[in-house]
């Protein structure tokens, strides 16, 4: 009998402890999805809500213990280095940029940290990667090669307005990608008689200097880049288009929804879609130099129809075939 009550009380202790070492077990630490954008958090809003949207459903979610940590450097180039610095302070298992600038600072302040890139323009040139095919290093993502839009940007303007000859990129003069934009435009304007000039429009006094130039200029027509810092000034963007009347092509769909011409160029949301399937694939344990840079394959036309009339203009039958969508 003595044995048995040994035997148990031995039991007793051993679960007892069990349950202590169990206990005493320190929490899993939370895991962060660290994001680096060059602009406003306002200017992405939509792109970024997609991004969290397609984390959600693939189980990153704060009561899983993930959490995203933003910084936005408010059309200030010069604050990305520190927030990158900020960023990477707080080890994030994954940082995902959202321009070229972000990722050149990302890169710049962390050499291991995976770093997921959305709609850098050609990374290879822009010293972010060594090839589409192996990246290298500890950065990866998705990228809009300019090559394939630039020219459509001319061939539609021309088709619409046969008549145009100067153009102004309007764009961030201090993004790297926006200079590769500004240098391939000018190489394809030349063949077709055109001749571009780069304006910038970080800030809504800048974008004002602007017009004025175009109106003294009397400028034929208008490219407005994708950078996400002039999104802030697309109301007055459009606006003043409207009062020069100057036919104006967007890189970003969100200018036709205020009233602009018509727009080309990839479609965000699907590329911020896709950043987030990659941090997804670098957290189940993936190496970004694994992963090859993808290209937008995904590019949409759209046209205002009221912004047309209002020009005077009418669609040509081999504009409109292309047209993805109108906007009455």
């Amino acid at each position: 009998m003595k044995r048995r009550d040994t035997i148990l009380a031995l039991l007793a202790l051993g679960a007892t402890a069990r349950s202590s070492i169990a206990i005493a077990q320190p929490a899993k630490p939370p895991r962060r999805i660290a994001t680096l954008d060059d602009s406003s958090e306002s200017s992405r809003a939509r792109e970024w809500a997609a991004l969290r949207k397609r984390l959600q459903e693939l189980g990153y979610t704060e009561s899983n213990g993930f959490f995203i940590e933003g910084r936005f450097a408010r059309a200030q180039a010069e604050r990305l280095p520190a927030l990158a610095a900020e960023l990477v302070a707080l080890m994030p298992d994954v940082i995902v940029t959202a321009s070229t600038p972000a990722a050149l600072a990302a890169k710049r302040a962390t050499s291991s940290i995976p770093i997921v890139s959305i709609a850098a323009v050609d990374p290879v040139k822009a010293g972010l990667v060594k090839s589409f095919a192996r990246p290298e290093g500890n950065l990866t993502g998705t990228s809009i090669i300019i090559i394939d839009v630039v020219g459509k940007w001319l061939e539609l303007l021309r088709e619409l307005s046969p008549k145009v000859k100067s153009v102004v990129l309007l764009t961030s003069a201090d993004n790297p990608g926006s200079m590769q934009t500004f240098r391939e435009l000018q190489e394809r304007a030349k063949p077709l008689g055109m001749a571009v000039q780069m304006l910038d429009g970080r800030n809504r006094s800048n974008v004002e200097r602007a017009f004025e130039t175009m109106a003294r200029e009397h400028v034929d027509a208008l490219i407005v880049t994708a950078a996400g810092v002039l999104m802030n000034q697309r109301q007055q963007i459009v606006e003043a288009a409207a009062r020069l009347r100057i036919p104006a092509m967007y890189a970003r769909r969100e200018y036709p929804d205020a009233g602009g011409l018509m727009s080309y160029g990839a479609d965000y949301d699907a590329l911020f879609v896709r950043a987030a399937d990659y941090v997804h694939r670098i957290l189940q344990g993936a190496k970004p130099a694994d992963l090859p840079f993808e290209r937008a394959s995904v590019f949409r036309l759209v046209v205002n129809a009221k912004a047309l009339n209002a020009l005077g203009l009418k669609i040509p039958e081999s504009v409109r075939v292309r047209v993805d969508e109108v906007i009455r």
